[in-house]
């Protein structure tokens, strides 16, 4: 940490001020850290007249990134799943490659062929390579934005970012076989509300019995399940109601007369080992239950294969569109989804 002392114009006293430099670990003696202040120009900077941005090393300028977007001057504070996701893409990959750069002199061209190699090398999905790309981007805005830098070299980047995952998409008639091998009420009851809402795993196991609203015949989603605790919504357009079909009221109504957890603030699928202070484990339901149900029904599910609460959400949406002929529009509505596209390209891929 560099501190030094400038002059205010306002009342002419001197200021202390403080500038990062490094970590002890990268800058060990005094000598080292003085030869890393010259090679950013900070004493330049200090002593202009007009000093500029530009010449702060872009693993500083992500650590800065990390601790705006995600403290108290975010505009769009991030969810407790995203969080670690940024990070690590942030010090795994951007500040790995690029940290000891000048944030101003790394150029488009080099970003770009960094992140075709990450596909063409090291194997990484072009999806997950635009999403790095975005992070990136994000992290010279916000530097812009905190006036430590001028100019973005991630706008002139470009990448692929449509994905060539396939889910695993079931018929009706295989959604009922599957329910057929399940004999538990409790893992029953999970398959079928996924099945017949098109919710997503963390807002199933988030849903509390007051959420289940019989006479309206519509279910609430205000919340999520992430990292052993109720979390914000997806996105804002995740929030809102689905409807409660007839048949699925009936089953759950027949759960809710069996379960020991049947007060209205209590989980509506909980962990029984638990005692019911946590919703079941979607991970184990899945590996113990769901898979091998699938697989004896004659799912085609290749080992290491995706396959989860989640294909139920692509199924009802790919069939809703291909085979109910309902209006893409309303689907959207139902998955909730913030853009059309989304429902559009991953959710409703057209039969083979």
């Amino acid at each position: 940490m560099l501190r030094y002392r400038v002059s205010t114009a306002a009342e002419g006293r001197r200021v202390e001020n403080t500038l990062p430099i490094g970590l002890v670990r990268d800058f060990p003696s005094e000598n080292a850290a003085w030869r890393e202040v010259d090679r950013l120009g900070v004493l330049v900077r200090i002593n202009s007249d007009c000093p500029a941005p530009g010449r702060i090393r872009f693993d500083l300028l992500a650590e800065h990134y990390l601790k705006a977007d995600f403290g108290e001057d975010a505009v769009r504070p991030k969810s407790a799943n995203t969080i670690p996701i940024v990070t690590h893409y942030v010090r795994d990959y951007l500040s790995a490659r690029w940290g000891n750069e000048i944030a101003e002199d790394i150029r488009p061209l080099e970003i770009q062929r960094w992140m075709k190699s990450l596909h063409t090398d090291n194997g990484l999905a072009w999806t997950t390579i635009a999403k790095m790309r975005g992070i990136m981007h994000r992290v010279y805005k916000v530097g812009i934005l905190h006036e430590l830098i001028s100019k973005n070299p991630v706008l002139h980047v470009e990448t692929r970012s449509k994905s060539n995952y396939r889910a695993i998409v079931i018929t009706p008639a295989q959604t009922f076989a599957i329910l057929g091998r399940l004999f538990n009420p409790l893992h029953y009851a999970v398959v079928l509300t996924c099945a017949a809402t098109a919710l997503r795993a963390s807002e199933i196991l988030a849903l509390r019995w007051d959420d289940v609203l019989w006479d309206e015949c519509r279910i609430r989603i205000s919340k999520r399940w992430a990292k052993g605790a109720d979390g914000e919504r997806k996105t804002e357009a995740s929030d809102g109601y689905v409807p409660l079909h007839p048949l699925l009221a009936e089953r759950l109504k027949d759960w809710h007369t069996q379960t020991p957890y049947a007060k209205a603030k209590d989980f509506v699928f909980p962990s029984l080992t638990a005692d019911g202070k946590v919703p079941l484990s979607s991970c184990s339901f899945v590996k113990d239950h769901l898979r091998p149900a699938a697989k004896a029904v004659g799912v085609p599910i290749a080992d290491g294969q995706r396959f989860g609460l989640h294909n139920l959400r692509h199924s009802l949406s790919n069939w809703l569109v291909n085979k109910g002929k309902v209006e893409p529009k309303t689907v959207q509505g139902l998955l909730r989804h913030a853009k059309i596209q989304t429902t559009l390209d991953l959710y409703t891929q057209e039969d083979k």
